[in-house]
């Protein structure tokens, strides 16, 4: 009873409304996050034969609304900037007619693989490398190839790719000089829309990872308290049963024991059958007692009920003479010069083991004589010896699930105690503790 029984560890929870953006509906958020703040959301199925590819490939996320609109976005962005280089090659007497047509066609076909750029990011970056350079009217699809390689790949490919978009400015200034702007004004102002392009990107990743990591941040602090709240429950659960255990135990071991004689002694003297039928009620009264302040605390409603009040050391003669009563044979030898002035929580303690250890010396070595021995003193701490030699007689056997001496232990090192208990050498039994007593 001493909350040996297994628990099982709370799954992991899901992950609920958190404020801001990881609460907006998935549809309203880019596939990319949306899949994983919201992984019950449908994914679009792969191909058939692609099984064996790359997890990315087999189930890629479904476009949602907001993917839909952006990619409109993008390619209108594109079709305008790619416009504007159209009319600028046109009207550029440095370039002649054949080259700006091919510059034309080459911008439009790269328009049109800006609907590519989710699936291969990585691909329509590098291939708008050489493109851009070679045509102006591709420059709106390169620097939203650029975008999409920030966004969605790590630093190391942007580095690469975005460096070589760099490199090749100076080239396709000095193949198709600007009329209006200087060589150097034209340089600089290519590689700062670069720049630009690839730092909006790379801010718009960070603030996702953001959002992932808020989110993840979250569904931990949800699993860690609920870890919390059960283990809290367990610890209740196991102080509970550790005090019924020490409370009733000593009183229904007495209702054991007196009907049992009186079971196998029917022809006692009626005085005899009259103590031991009282020492009955009297037990049996006391542990309803006990057990109705268990409940009460269980259902924690009572608060205005006045409780009984806890025993503490200075109850332990009373603890021994009510042994006594019971016909044990018990010899108290209490050091302690002031059993009341024990702090509270040590001297229950200290009453429980004492309690605790009468117990079963009344159940395994009944009329045996039991010595308990209470020493100690503030600072040196509090030493409890409970011993009995081997029993008389045959001991009948007696059912109990070993978990008193287990609670016992875990009661004294929760008062940052210890208690060693085992077999003596002439076949009794001893049981020692030690409580610290603060000065």
């Amino acid at each position: 009873m001493s909350g040996t029984e297994p628990t099982a560890r709370p799954e992991p929870a899901e992950p609920r409304a958190v404020p801001g953006l990881l609460a907006t509906s998935a549809w309203a958020l880019p596939s990319a996050l949306a899949q994983k703040l919201h992984p019950d959301r449908a994914e679009r199925p792969g191909r058939p034969g692609r099984a064996g590819r790359s997890g990315r490939a087999a189930r890629r996320p479904r476009r949602t609304v907001r993917d839909w609109f952006t990619d409109f976005g993008c390619f209108g962005a594109a079709v305008l900037i790619g416009m504007f280089g159209a009319d600028a090659i046109t009207t550029n007497p440095h370039v002649s007619q054949g080259v700006a047509d091919l510059d034309q066609v080459l911008g439009a076909l790269a328009c049109a693989a800006v609907w590519l750029r989710r699936r291969w990011p990585v691909g329509l970056a590098l291939v708008m490398v050489p493109v851009g350079m070679a045509s102006e009217t591709a420059g709106g699809a390169t620097a939203v190839a650029l975008f999409t390689l920030a966004v969605h790949r790590p630093l190391r490919h942007v580095a690469w790719i975005g460096g070589a978009s760099i490199a090749v400015i100076p080239v396709a200034c000095w193949i198709r000089p600007d009329v209006e702007l200087p060589y150097a004004v034209a340089v600089a102002f290519g590689v700062l829309v670069t720049l630009t392009v690839i730092g909006w990107g790379m801010f718009v990743r960070s603030r996702r990872e953001l959002l992932l990591s808020l989110r993840e941040r979250a569904v931990r602090a949800e699993n860690e308290a609920a870890l919390r709240a059960e283990q809290a429950q367990r610890h209740a659960r196991e102080a509970i049963a550790r005090e019924m255990h020490d409370v009733l135990a000593h009183r229904l071991t007495l209702l054991s024991v007196h009907a049992g004689a009186l079971e196998f002694r029917p022809d006692a003297p009626r005085p005899e059958i009259a103590r031991a039928a009282g020492v009955i009620r009297e037990s049996a009264h006391e542990a309803l007692q006990d057990l109705r302040q268990v409940i009460g605390v269980l259902r924690g409603g009572d608060t205005d009920a006045p409780g009984r009040p806890q025993p503490t050391l200075a109850a332990l003669d009373a603890l021994v003479a009510e042994s006594r009563e019971a016909g044990m044979k018990v010899v108290l030898d209490s050091r302690v010069g002031d059993p009341a002035g024990v702090p509270g929580a040590l001297g229950r303690t200290a009453y429980r083991i004492a309690q605790e250890a009468l117990t079963n010396a009344r159940k395994h070595a009944p009329g045996a004589e039991v010595t308990v021995t209470v020493a100690g003193a503030p600072g040196e701490g509090l030493t409890l010896t409970v011993r009995n030699p081997a029993p008389p007689g045959d001991v009948p056997e007696v059912p109990g699930s070993g978990q008193g001496l287990i609670g016992l232990t875990e009661r004294a090192q929760l008062a940052g105690g210890r208690l060693v208990h085992g077999p003596g050498p002439d076949g009794g039994f001893h049981l020692e503790a030690w409580l610290p007593w603060a000065p």
